[in-house]
């Protein structure tokens, strides 16, 4: 019987998807499905939840059950599923915002990258290095399914600091091509299944290096059409980039703002209107988020009738193909051992895997086109750089990484910079170890 323990399955709606899917999957619907969380409220909500679809979709022959202890959660397991959030909405996220605004830094996500990504990495990659830990103790054969952001950074550390067999896992890929025709107007125009597509790069800022339509460049036609499109869309940031540097970046323009230097600027911020970009946006999210679940909770929780339909998460198709050999191809974030040549060894990259019994096999890629390389580098500087503070608790590394990163070595002095990372240590307290 498969194993798969889900670690913060207090993620409802995120459990939902991941686990649902494993129920409508032939070769894991007899699985154990261990659940643990913090929250033992959202954990209970979720098992309830989880034993209504595995009723109602799959004959009840999954046997989910909730663990107070997290060790005794993994022991065993085949496969493990992360998705937590350390420090939560509050009071940590909500701090990743408030602090940086007293300094004049604006944000629109905060979880991937700049002061909101490299604290939340800081104060998420101890937790997962301690169930890693755990892991090589009691399933030390298992894979490790990484869903939490910063994709890049906690994956990268994992993988560095265990001996664990990890992939991160995005759904940005699977949905770039079908954004980027939504939004240039043509989904309607076009059958999908008449194209192919290659994509690689970093978690967020992987790009579409190659699309044709029956063999033939397709490409042109969407640089035509994205550079005839006005602004402000909801686009609009990843059309710029697309004019500039070429190619179509995969993680959405809200997100895409904060990565890079040209944006979010005190000196212009008549960008903000321009194109599109909404300030303070994971932060509107998250109270939409709490206040959908309240009226959400009957429905989901609840409701003796519910169903589930298969989604597009990667984690059943991974799951299934280790299971059975059956080969499935997903896009995973794992160490760059010589698949992006022109990037750096040991880095965490975005490319094409191959999933058999053999496991998630990554796939050679080469060069990036230079200016892809160089815009991804950027962040790669501060991904490391962060991965090492986290591994060594040497704060240094915690300013030099701030000092690199695009979005903030833009708007802020080397001071004010160095006083920003200061007030963030000293507001998430506990949250975070004991740096030197």
């Amino acid at each position: 019987m498969t194993k798969i323990t889900f670690i913060g399955a207090g993620s409802t709606i995120f459990a939902k998807n991941v686990l649902g899917d494993a129920m409508l999957t032939p070769s894991l619907q007899d699985a154990h499905i261990a659940l643990y969380d913090i929250d033992e409220k959202r954990l209970k909500e979720s098992e309830l939840m989880l034993k209504n679809i595995n009723k109602n979709s799959n004959e009840n022959r999954a046997d989910i059950v909730s663990y107070p202890d997290r060790k005794e959660a993994l022991r065993e397991a085949d496969f493990v599923i992360n998705a937590i959030q350390v420090g939560g909405y509050k009071p940590s996220t909500v701090i990743d915002f408030d602090i940086p605004k007293k300094y004049g830094l604006r944000q629109t996500i905060g979880d991937t990258m700049g002061i909101g990504g490299i604290f939340r990495t800081l104060r998420t990659l101890p937790v997962m290095l301690d169930f890693a830990k755990e892991m090589e103790e009691v399933c030390p054969n298992a894979w490790l399914l990484n869903y939490t952001n910063p994709m890049a950074m906690l994956t990268m550390g994992v993988l560095k600091a265990t001996s664990i067999k990890t992939v991160g896992l995005c759904h940005s890929v699977q949905v770039c091509v079908p954004e980027l025709f939504e939004h240039l107007g043509i989904a309607d125009q076009y059958d999908l299944n008449d194209f192919q597509w290659k994509i690689a790069g970093i978690n967020h800022m992987a790009f579409l290096l190659e699309i044709t339509k029956n063999g033939e460049d397709f490409y042109p036609t969407i640089r035509q059409l994205a550079a005839e499109k006005p602004n402000p869309h909801p686009d609009s940031v990843r059309f710029e980039l697309l004019k500039r540097f070429g190619y179509y970046i995969t993680e959405s323009s809200e997100h895409n703002a904060e990565y890079h230097p040209y944006f979010i600027k005190s000196k212009y911020p008549e960008l903000i209107d321009e194109l599109g970009i909404p300030l303070d946006e994971y932060l509107r999210r998250c109270e939409q988020q709490i206040n959908d679940w309240e009226s959400m909770r009957e429905d989901i929780v609840n409701n003796g009738e519910l169903t589930h339909t298969r989604s597009r998460e990667y984690a059943s198709y991974i799951m299934d193909s280790i299971t059975t050999g059956t080969p499935s191809v997903i896009a995973g974030n794992v160490l760059n051992k010589g698949l992006i040549t022109n990037l750096p060894t040991d880095v965490c990259v975005e490319v094409p895997c191959l999933v058999d019994k053999n496991g998630v096999q990554p796939t050679y890629v080469g060069e990036l086109p230079t200016q892809l390389a160089a815009l991804n580098r950027t962040n790669i500087n501060v991904q490391e750089l962060t991965v090492e503070a986290a591994l060594t608790l040497d704060k240094s590394k915690i300013y030099q990484a701030a000092y690199l990163d695009p979005h903030l070595s833009s708007e802020l002095s080397l001071t004010d910079i160095k006083n920003l990372v200061d007030d963030l240590i000293e507001a998430h307290g506990d949250y975070l170890p004991e740096y030197n």
